[in-house]
């Protein structure tokens, strides 16, 4: 059977208990995420308010580029392909591009808001909504270059690349989303206990909160396949001893925060939170629930 037959095919044949439950996961995993990350982008397309705010600019990046890395998990994790540099199978640098977008948004919004609670009076100065806008672009225009050199470079010059690359991102993991956010945490935690009690003071708490939530279910998740891929890459050991980013569990894990980053901005955000029940959800309910009454609705 050519590589090509054996690409669209089950990476794990259905004979077993244990098969079938990886199947199912690896279909509700993708299912989850591109759910939940289209309804929180509805959300905030929907509200004007939130659209104002530069943090849920970088909110909608990530649910972006989650929604195609949930997309594009039923050909990487589902079928037996594997996404490796010599594989004919792979996906020429297009599938681990959408996460490194979602890693480069959550470092760019731990950025922002720490800028935005160290020095509030220059912030508002200095990052407009169309610089925010910018940078956004800036960072998947850049994301999309790298693929275009990965493909027309040989492939120990892309695996050179891809070793420098993800060395000087666990560099920036490390500062940003470690020093930065413990002294982001003192920071805003002395600001906040000067501050009288109010509905902007909870506003802030909440968002300073929720983006250190985040940050740590982003280390929790990623720091295992930085390691892993550093050391594979310096040591020349074995990069892929799993047959596919479906059954690796290195690679599940930054899928899962792609799940539950979602999760996160609903429950840390309420009026995010509104805007999906009551503009999203719910209105999608009550039509499906019309369409069920009256089959017959045009």
């Amino acid at each position: 059977m050519s590589n090509s037959s054996q690409g669209w095919s089950l990476v794990l044949p259905l004979t077993s208990f244990g098969n079938v439950l990886m199947f199912l996961f690896s279909i509700f995993l993708p299912a989850t995420i591109i759910f939940l990350n289209t309804s929180v982008s509805l959300s905030i397309l929907l509200n004007k308010e939130l659209r104002s705010e530069n943090r849920f600019m970088y909110m909608l990046s990530t649910c972006f580029s989650d929604i195609c890395t949930g997309v594009s998990y039923y050909y990487v994790g589902v079928l037996d392909v594997k996404d490796t540099f010599e594989s004919p199978t792979r996906t020429l640098y297009v599938v681990p591009t959408f996460l490194g977008l979602s890693y480069m948004a959550i470092l760019a919004a731990q950025a922002d808001r720490y800028h935005a609670v160290v020095s509030p009076f220059k912030y508002s100065h200095r990052m407009t909504r169309n610089r925010t806008l910018l940078v956004i672009f800036a960072y998947w225009v850049y994301a999309f270059l790298i693929v275009a050199v990965h493909n027309l470079v040989t492939v120990g010059v892309a695996k050179t690349i891809t070793t420098m690359g993800t060395f000087v991102g666990n560099i920036f993991t490390v500062i940003i989303m470690i020093g930065l956010n413990v002294k982001l945490f003192m920071i805003a935690r002395f600001q906040l206990e000067r501050e009288p009690p109010s509905e902007e003071r909870d506003s802030k708490r909440s968002s300073v909160y929720l983006i250190l939530v985040v940050a740590g279910f982003f280390l929790a998740t990623w720091l295992p396949i930085f390691c892993h891929i550093v050391a594979c890459n310096f040591f020349g050991l074995t990069c892929y001893i799993f047959k596919n980013e479906g059954t690796d569990p290195i690679r599940i894990l930054p899928r899962v925060n792609a799940a539950l980053t979602p999760i996160l901005y609903i429950r840390g955000c309420s009026a995010l939170r509104v805007t999906l029940l009551t503009r999203v959800w719910r209105p999608c309910c009550r039509r499906k629930r019309v369409m069920t009454l009256d089959p017959f609705t045009r």
